[in-house]
This record gives structure tokens, sequence and C-alpha cells, in this order.
């Protein structure tokens, strides 16, 4: 059965994104993240060895999470993620790779941010559209460009902040992706017990836009 990853995401509410500068760094933040009960994290390419951390989580991750791939760019990056369990993949804007993974079955959140961007990943294959940066247009700019697309679902990604969360959603955002708000230095060999805790709040934050 191919993963829904727009139920996925819509569950969810919020997309981890982890990129560090260590392999295991970004084990130990993608571990701590799942085990805060962020069910869906992506673990990007220019990470070291990141088909390995993409592996290794995979098999800790507690049933109905889901570890997936990001900044994939090219057929080979695909082949690549697929061999390590990724289950999604994930780019920063318009490319090969969308085809190519929905060629396989592997779900993509598409990198988009124009509307003729959206419009185009949706045509090559994409589940979902990755509104990125988001925060150069913020809530009001998703809604501008979701309005003549409302059977496309956007997540909205880059520079998401907390105090964002809601704006966001409320605009229409099926879930928000988070990196750097969230993570920090954790996935570089930083302090992970900080990053346990910024995933409470933010999971706090979009579970209250679900009450």
């Amino acid at each position: 059965m191919t993963l829904d990853l727009v139920s996925e995401l819509t569950d969810a509410r919020i997309l981890a994104v982890i990129r560090g500068t260590s392999t295991a760094g970004a084990i130990a933040a993608g571990a701590a993240l799942l085990e805060e009960g962020v069910r869906v994290v992506e673990v990007a390419l220019t990470t070291p060895d990141a088909p390995k951390a993409i592996a290794a989580l995979r098999e800790v991750a507690p049933a109905g999470s889901l570890v997936g791939a990001g900044t994939v760019l090219t057929a080979a990056d695909v082949a690549d993620v697929a061999a390590a369990g990724a289950q999604f993949v994930v780019t920063p804007a318009v490319v090969e790779s969308i085809a190519e993974a929905a060629r396989v079955g592997l779900p993509v959140a598409a990198g988009a941010f124009t509307p003729t961007e959206a419009y185009t990943a949706m045509r090559m294959g994409a589940s979902v559209v990755k509104l990125f940066p988001a925060s150069v247009g913020g809530p009001g700019y998703l809604k501008a460009v979701r309005d003549p697309f409302p059977n496309i679902p956007f997540v909205a990604v880059g520079g998401v902040g907390l105090d964002d969360v809601p704006g966001y959603l409320a605009a229409g955002a099926i879930a928000v992706g988070v990196g750097g708000p969230l993570v920090g230095d954790a996935a570089s060999g930083g302090d992970v017990d900080a990053l346990r805790q910024r995933a409470r709040t933010y999971l706090t934050a979009v579970s209250g836009r679900l009450a």
C-alpha cells in the first residue's frame, strides 16, 4: 500500500527537518524527536552519511512514525535514500527527483515558491507542495498562493518559528516543517535535552490547533 503522505502530515501537523554536520548527531537528534512524539522527520542529504542516519532512525522509529529524506535532488539520490529505507522524500525545488520518486512509489513533498512551481510540482507527481522559503511571504503569501489551488496540500517550511505556527495553519497549511528553530545545534552534536524541550513546545503548539 502506498503511503498517504497528505493524511500523515495532516494528522501530525509538524515535519521535523534534521540538517547537521554530524551523522551521530543527526541520529541522536532524530531519535530524541521520535521519542518525544514528533511523528514525521526528514534527514537532509546535506548531512554527512545521511542514508546511514535514515537507516538507523528507521530501526528505532516507533510504530506510526515516518522517516524520510530531504534535499533529494536527482534520480541517483532517490535510489540512495530508497535503499536506506526512506519512507518519503522532500525537495527544495522543482527538480528531477520528484518524477523519479513518484515513479518508484515514494511520496514527495516538493519544494516550490511560486504558483507556477506549485502547479508544475503536482503535475510531476508530488503528493504535497512544500512552500519554501515560507518566511519570505508569511501566512498571507501562503493563503494567496493556495486560494487558486484549494486542492493542493501545502506544508509551510523555512523560517517557521514557534509563534508563526498558528498563522500558517490558519492560512491553510496542512502542516509546518521546522528545521533550525526546532533542531538547533543538536544534529551537529549539540544539546539534545534542549531539543527535547523545544519538541514538546512545538507539539503543544500544533496540538492546540487541533483542540
